[in-house]
């Protein structure tokens, strides 16, 4: 009772007109938040549409969703009032005879995206620069302003490719100006276009006196094994890889990063000990049990995406791009469109967007150079794909 009392008189006595904004870092303040899409339960809302109605085909999730024995696991979980172990050290195991290295290079997290965040503030300081190759996962940009680096951005070309001599030249530019860029973000594939990064463009990038980030979240729909294994020969690679979209765990937030052990041992050090949950560990340890199940759900998605691709390429007024991952872009041809997504002069793909929600089908839009004639579409389950194709049909008679 003294305690609250003392507290009670001490707030009496508090300013009322500080001005308590002031206190945040000034770049925190001028920072833009990251935009994600909008949460499905608020979407069905505002569709006037019950969930089991809408087709979600805007995140790039698994709708084949996680294995039963993932399931299973978290069920029969009995642990959920202790702290995790701060050294993940079954899950690491786990993934290290998934990819066949040591556990000594995995570091675990809260979704890919606390690796990325860790990464950053490991090793980027105010004033470092970070390079991105937009249009990519906007995580990156994200990063850059959490650690008030410099951002620089080297666009990809028309067709998504990576442009090697202006991305080494702004490197060693920025260098010689005195911002240290230290970090280059890579997805690979890259989202939104699902384009891979040869080996040999891998390799000059990483002749770079930079560290290079690789993503690799869609991996596993790709004609590639990944390069975790090139950790072993590059002390500047960092191979980053989430349960998200392979097995089906979006909702738990559980991913790694591979990295080498000059690098791994600081890492630590800044961590998050209590991070991926248990229900997180135990359902992603049971996953990569399961490899048959794992295996069995690429092939299905591998198999719908090229159904899709196929089934969209037919309208003739969308151009639809090779894509190694769950999910294909769009880029509508606005001349032979339906004159519904050419009426209102409004750009073309938040159109096509917007009619395809009156459908109840949800696709990714995004507002940025370069895509604004573009939707993305995640592959789902045949059911999904067929409900797609029916109703962008009945918009060309629109």
């Amino acid at each position: 009772m003294q305690y609250a009392t003392r507290n009670t008189q001490y707030s009496a006595r508090a300013p009322t007109s500080m001005d308590i904004e002031s206190f945040i870092s000034p770049h925190l303040r001028q920072m833009q938040p990251y935009t994600p899409i909008v949460p499905f339960e608020v979407l069905s809302k505002q569709l006037g549409r019950d969930p089991s109605e809408i087709v979600k085909l805007d995140a790039n999730e698994n709708l084949y969703g996680p294995s039963p024995r993932a399931l299973e696991a978290i069920a029969r979980c009995g642990a959920l009032h202790i702290y995790p172990d701060p050294d993940q050290t079954a899950l690491r195991e786990a993934i290290a005879d998934y990819i066949n290295l040591p556990a000594a290079h995995i570091l675990c997290g809260a979704g890919a995206d606390e690796i990325i965040d860790i990464v950053g503030r490991a090793f980027v300081q105010p004033g470092d620069a970070i390079l991105d190759l937009p249009p990519t996962f906007g995580m990156y940009r994200f990063e850059s302003d959490i650690v008030n680096a410099r951002y620089v951005a080297v666009p990809r070309r028309p067709d998504f490719s990576l442009d090697l001599d202006a991305i080494r030249e702004a490197v060693l530019n920025s260098n010689a100006k005195g911002h240290t860029l230290k970090l280059l973000f890579i997805a690979n594939p890259n989202n939104p276009d699902g384009s891979l990064v040869s080996d040999d463009d891998l390799r000059r990038l990483l002749e770079l006196p930079a560290l290079i980030a690789l993503d690799e979240a869609y991996i596993d729909f790709s004609d590639h094994p990944g390069h975790a294994g090139w950790v072993r020969d590059y002390d500047n690679l960092v191979v980053l890889r989430t349960f998200s979209k392979l097995a089906g765990l979006a909702g738990l937030r559980v991913g790694y990063g591979v990295f080498s052990p000059r690098i791994i041992q600081h890492l630590w050090k800044i961590k998050q000990p209590y991070t991926p949950s248990v229900a997180a560990s135990v359902a992603a340890i049971a996953a990569l049990s399961d490899r048959d199940y794992l295996r069995d759900t690429v092939r299905r998605i591998v198999a719908e995406r090229e159904r899709l691709r196929a089934s969209l390429q037919e309208l003739g007024w969308l151009r639809v791009y090779p894509s190694q991952t769950n999910f294909l872009l769009c880029r509508i041809d606005t001349a032979q469109a339906p004159g519904a997504l050419r009426a209102s002069g409004a750009p073309p793909g938040k159109q096509l967007k917007l009619a395809l929600q009156q459908y109840g089908i949800l696709v990714r839009y995004f507002d940025k150079d370069g895509l604004r004639d573009c939707v993305r579409v995640s592959v789902g389950r045949p059911e999904h794909t067929d409900a797609l194709m029916a109703a962008l049909h009945e918009m060309a008679g629109w």
